[in-house]
């Protein structure tokens, strides 16, 4: 169990929440949910400990083991893979190095009596964690989330860094803690990887509280949601969709209840103005005045949530022919002998919406990047239809915006439709959820969620007829996530698009091309679901 009590946090003058109290419990696993800058993990840190509240406290039973995701992979650099994850459970990691530095430090024959005892205490300690499968249990969490055998015995800096964040993931799931905080696991994580976790979660018996953007995780996961807004956290139960459901009901029970006191303010000041110099009805003239400050007083004390939504619609200037694009044998390689991309053929007619999937590395991002001219295939081609125009997203936000040096939001943003008037690229701004101020803001100023909106802002103003998305939802929070969804399922042009978010490939896609290792790959005519059924792949 983890029980807060009376917990605040306010950073700027804002106050993220006030006097807080809950409880999680054993067996529950819990999505922490909310805007981007609400607070979600400025609490997930105060649950760790990493942060102090300015007021409540966090208590955990005395013996609990609570095992919390960290995000730094440099500090274990040197350090073997396998063992990186062993170091999940501090008290077994301490308890076999120092039992090593014993054995080559000590002559085992002539060891001392204390010696002894203090050998026989660490093999008690090692054999309590079941440290002698701890090295196949290591590699079990390994496997699942798409780490190589070959790597587990080499040092973590020989991976690359969506690789290293994996082992930590498994470092957090290592030893069956009873308390387990995780702060976006699935960022990295293919489909295949983010399928074995929420499998895993699932099984898990302890305390989960997780944050995550993807929706599809949290509906399948979760059993509950704490929700980060009016200042609090509020309990739910069910998953995300589940919480929004019971949101959106609360909202609307409250929206009726001002427009209530609205009216009632109004019949009452109605009086007031009609009475008010009346002497024989004065005193209920005041009497009504005390009614109407207090009703005022009632909806002053209500706090607002911090819920907002960007409003994205991606429209045509043109539509384009109804044969939008044909790939023929398209094939690409960055070392001799080991493609990437091997003889891929599709084609796609006005309004699909083609989803590419697979393991990461395995080439999704180079195929964008050939269809958007940016790569030369080594061979094979691609033919853009009539009237085709493309717009593309990179995955890389920089590469985006390196045209963005010295430049505001506006001055960035209205570069892509120079007959577009002041009001309307500020209005597009506006839509996307940046404040009037915020337009003469530097582009290198921006947060991750504000860059994906100023390069989604782009496309609403360019208006093609064929987007290439690689990977949107990355840095958007969970609001964001369903207005890109709703705005794609609507989109009228066609759509080649690379996500690990599950929630929006079985929303979205209308065909599926899955790329595979040594440039393999299949071409599926049929939504996500029917693609995952066909496959094998549906739970």
């Amino acid at each position: 169990m983890l029980t807060v009590s009376e917990v605040s946090k306010a950073y700027g003058g804002k106050n993220l929440f006030e006097e807080v109290s809950t409880t999680f419990d054993p067996g529950n696993r819990y999505g922490l949910t909310g805007v981007n800058g609400a607070g979600k993990s400025t609490f997930m840190k105060i649950l760790s400990g990493d942060v102090e509240p300015d007021k409540g406290h966090v208590s955990k039973p005395n013996n609990a083991r609570m095992s919390v995701l960290h995000q730094d992979h440099y500090k274990y650099a040197e350090s073997v893979v396998r063992d990186v994850v062993i170091m999940g459970n501090d008290r077994l990691w301490k308890a076999l190095d120092e039992k090593n530095e014993m054995l080559v430090e000590v002559d085992y024959d002539n060891m001392s009596e204390d010696q002894g005892m203090r050998l026989a205490e660490l093999e008690m300690v090692i054999a309590e964690e079941e440290g002698y499968d701890a090295e196949n249990r290591a590699e079990e969490l390994l496997v699942g989330l798409g780490i190589p055998a070959e790597f587990h015995g080499q040092k973590l800096e020989v991976l690359q860094g969506g690789l290293r964040l994996r082992v930590l993931v498994a470092q957090a799931l290592f030893g069956d803690p009873d308390i387990l905080l995780l702060d976006e696991p699935t960022n990295h994580l293919d489909i295949e990887s983010i399928r074995w976790l929420e499998n895993f979660l699932i099984n898990y018996s302890g305390v989960l509280i997780v944050i995550s953007h993807d929706r599809h995780f949290l509906n399948r996961v979760c059993t509950h949601t704490a929700d980060v807004d009016y200042e609090n956290i509020i309990l739910y139960p069910g998953g995300y969709d589940k919480m929004m459901q019971q949101k959106v009901a609360y909202r609307i029970a409250e929206e009726k209840q001002a427009s209530s006191k609205l009216k009632k303010i109004s019949d009452l000041q109605d009086f007031i103005r009609r009475f008010g110099a009346n002497a024989k009805k004065a005193s209920q003239a005041s009497s009504r005045k005390r009614e109407v400050e207090k009703i005022k007083l009632s909806m002053s004390d209500l706090k607002r949530s911090n819920i907002q939504r960007p409003f994205i619609r991606f429209e045509l200037a043109r539509p384009s022919g109804k044969l939008v694009l044909e790939v023929d044998r398209l094939s690409k390689s960055f070392e001799a002998d080991k493609p990437v991309l091997e003889d891929v053929n599709f084609t796609l007619t006005r309004g699909d919406k083609l989803a590419v999937v697979g393991p990461n590395g395995v080439g999704k991002t180079t195929l964008l990047k050939c269809i958007a001219d940016i790569y030369q295939p080594d061979r094979g081609s691609f033919r853009l239809g009539h009237e085709v125009s493309v717009g593309y997203m990179p995955q890389d936000h920089e590469e985006a915006l390196a045209d963005a040096q010295g430049k505001t939001a506006y001055e960035w943003l209205h570069q892509w439709d120079p007959k577009a008037t002041v009001e309307e690229v500020r209005g597009v701004l506006g839509r996307m959820l940046f404040p009037s101020e915020d337009a003469d803001k530097p582009i290198s100023a921006l947060s991750g969620g504000e860059t994906v909106r100023m390069l989604m802002s782009k496309l609403t103003l360019t208006k093609d007829n064929l987007l290439l998305l690689d990977e949107p939802t990355n840095h958007l929070d969970l609001e964001s996530i369903r207005a890109l969804e709703e705005a794609l399922v609507k989109y009228e042009g066609t759509l080649i698009f690379v996500a690990h978010d599950q929630a929006l490939l079985e929303e979205v896609a209308t065909c599926v091309l899955e790329l595979e290792p040594d440039g393999k790959w299949d071409f599926f005519p049929g939504g996500y679901e029917d693609f995952l059924r066909k496959t094998g792949k549906l739970d």
